[in-house]
């Protein structure tokens, strides 16, 4: 029988994250039984891979105010998950972080999942999660998709990354704090209720 300790184990083992191990460091992830709400975002910043803490940057401030709670309750385990794509810091890329690795989250996020029953919510923030969780159900490009959250509900809540960089998407895209972050505030409420 599985365990969040053995795939924790498993994923430090893991040949592809020998050098992180050698680093000292862990997999940076939040999962508990009795979560309700499951955060699927990119990867750990580097601030956050630093501090072990997830989301722990602006990026994490703002997706909390989006979602309407308080950082007791989404630090809460029993009540929010926080599960990237890749549990690692990957580094720079050309623009922003490199990507999470390719088939990383198909090894863990099923075994992590099968202990978390109670998750009602999972909230992807941004296009490799999109792309991971809703398959060809994702619209043609992140705009597309996160503008027909309506039709994921009530299971999947697809958002934009809350990087502070996202301005220019912000400005273009009013739509979204106007309309999608009062929906997503109360689809939060709901789950945790």
């Amino acid at each position: 029988m599985d365990t969040f300790e053995a795939i924790r184990q498993d994923i430090m083992r893991h040949p592809d994250n020998a050098g992180f191990l050698a680093q000292g460091l862990a997999p940076l992830y939040v999962a508990a039984p009795k979560a309700r709400v499951l955060v699927v975002g990119h990867a750990p910043g580097r601030q956050a891979q630093a501090t072990g803490i997830a989301w722990n940057d602006a990026s994490g401030q703002r997706l909390m105010a989006w979602m309407g709670i308080d950082e007791p309750t989404f630090r809460d385990p029993a009540s929010i998950a926080l599960l990237p794509m890749d549990f690692y810091y990957q580094g720079k890329g050309a623009s922003g972080d490199r990507p999470p690795r390719k088939g990383f989250a198909d090894l863990w996020h099923p075994r992590l999942l099968a202990l978390m029953p109670d998750i009602t919510l999972i909230i992807l923030v941004g296009t490799y999660a999109q792309k991971q969780y809703l398959k060809k159900r994702a619209h043609g490009n992140l705009t597309e998709t996160v503008r027909a959250y309506a039709d994921y509900l009530p299971l999947y809540f697809p958002i934009v990354h809350p990087s502070p960089l996202n301005f220019r998407w912000m400005n273009r895209n009013p739509w979204f704090e106007a309309e999608l972050v009062p929906a997503l505030k109360l689809r939060v409420r709901e789950a945790l209720s």
